[in-house]
């Protein structure tokens, strides 16, 4: 009795298996709609979507990323807009299907809902751009099992920059892909063919963001939120436009600044021209530096943005502050009713004196140690006085004037004949007369022409050296 139950239970096995044979043999066969095989195939009674693909070991997930486009908002942002395809594939062995269709793939599109597929988790980034709808997927399903699962992403990144150097700084965005559910343990991720960097479309299309480099690698252990996850990580290098912040900024900001230079060619009392020349650079760097600043990101530490334009502003000022000097200086009264030659260079106007000196120093060794003390304070001169104690000034001119009867080349010791008396031949120090304020004036303007314009081109050369403007 035994016995004969076992038989009619293997038959009755026998006879099912034979029934879902023709069944499947039939739902397979050419004619019939990608619809039908995934129909059947996704049926409860053979798939469930709530666990994974039963495979030997990890799963794993290949994963890969083409670029479509890449945006900013403007020069000056830390957010970039990144629009790509991500491309994940695994092998579920639950999807198999037979040789005898003619499908390669099957469209699952519709069916997504149905299938398991990856929980991939995004992290690390700005925000989505926009909501995805099924029209952005595209689900295909191979004969051995493979699933190929496209999906596209429109992602707002929020960069990391350093600002203490911009704008010559180079933006690095990231953004990293997990699951959110399954471990390491479960579900490993790779980058597909063990791409390092991501493919760009044909039809990149790019607005103010400059891409210069990227790369795709597992996510390191400080990068990851749980280190006990699968992770993938995308790393896109920018940079800026520098030709731009050139055309708009510094070359703008230099002709300002050498443009208050000016004044000290014109003349000291051209009050007017001075004051409006000094006046409206200035004005015009603070409009065109305030208008920048407005698209700026606004951090709290020092910026090389600041420092060139603290310096510039600087430059701008102290010009401006020379005239001030040279103007005060120029209406002083002078003292000793010293008379001005006008016409002449404050700096050549006293050449000749300096070379008549220079002649009684290679003439006689004596006006030579005269000639050293010369220059402080007082001004060397021969003279003769009487037998007496008294001393006699000189009323001529401040120059250094010679013994005629002194020829040795000792000191002039000897006496001289003056009207029939006999007068001992020394020399007396006479001092120096004051310089007129006009030649001060003119003077201060001479020293500026060559100090302000060799200090700011230091500057320059030192801010975008330190910067490294064209790195």
């Amino acid at each position: 009795m035994g016995w004969s139950c076992v038989v009619a239970r293997a038959v009755a096995l026998f006879l099912m298996l034979s029934r879902a044979s023709a069944l499947t043999s039939d739902i397979f066969a050419a004619g019939k709609s990608d619809k039908e095989i995934l129909d059947n195939l996704l049926k409860n009674s053979r798939y469930d979507k709530r666990l994974l693909p039963p495979v030997d070991g990890v799963l794993t997930v290949n994963v890969s990323v083409l670029l479509l486009s890449l945006a900013s908002p403007d020069e000056s942002s830390l957010k970039y807009e990144v629009e790509f395809l991500l491309q994940q594939q695994w092998y579920d062995p639950r999807l198999r299907y037979s040789n005898q269709s003619h499908y390669d793939f099957l469209n699952a599109i519709h069916h997504h809902e149905d299938i398991w597929l990856p929980d991939t988790y995004f992290i690390m980034h700005g925000d989505f751009k926009d909501p995805i709808i099924p029209m952005h997927f595209a689900l295909r399903i191979y004969r051995n099992g493979t699933i190929n699962y496209l999906m596209r992403r429109h992602l707002i990144l929020s960069c990391q920059g350093r600002l203490n150097i911009f704008p010559f700084d180079d933006p690095l965005c990231s953004f990293a892909l997990e699951s959110i559910s399954y471990e390491q343990s479960a579900i490993t991720y790779v980058w597909k063919n063990d791409e390092d960097t991501l493919r760009k479309s044909p039809s990149l299309t790019t607005l103010n963001a400059y891409l210069i480099q990227n790369q795709t690698i597992p996510c390191p252990i400080k990068a990851s939120w749980r280190g006990n996850y699968s992770c993938l990580k995308v790393d896109l290098i920018f940079t800026r436009d520098r030709s731009f912040y050139f055309t708009t900024v510094f070359i703008p900001g230099i002709i300002l600044v050498t443009s208050s230079f000016i004044t000290f060619w014109l003349e000291w009392n051209a009050v007017p021209a001075r004051v409006m020349i000094g006046v409206t650079t200035m004005l015009n760097f603070f409009t065109t530096s305030n208008g920048f600043r407005s698209t700026l990101p606004v951090v709290s530490n020092l910026t090389a943005m600041n420092v060139w334009d603290g310096v510039c502003m600087c430059f701008i000022y102290a010009s401006l502050l020379e005239f001030v000097c040279v103007n005060y200086v120029g209406r002083k009264r002078p003292l000793h009713n010293v008379v001005y030659r006008p016409g002449e260079n404050p700096v050549t106007q006293r050449l000749p004196a300096v070379l008549s000196r220079i002649g009684i120093i290679l003439a006689s060794p004596l006006e030579a140690m005269a000639f050293l003390n010369w220059g402080k304070s007082e001004i060397p001169q021969a003279e003769c006085s009487s037998a007496g104690d008294k001393k006699r000034e000189s009323t001529g001119a401040a120059e250094l004037v010679s013994c005629t009867a002194c020829t040795g080349p000792g000191a002039c010791t000897h006496t001289a004949n003056n009207g029939g008396v006999a007068e001992p031949c020394f020399v007396q120090v006479r001092k120096k007369e004051p310089p007129h304020p006009i030649r001060v004036a003119k003077t201060i303007d001479v020293i500026a022409r060559i100090t302000f314009p060799t200090a700011y081109a230091v500057f320059l050369i030192f801010f975008f050296i330190h910067y490294k403007a064209f790195s």
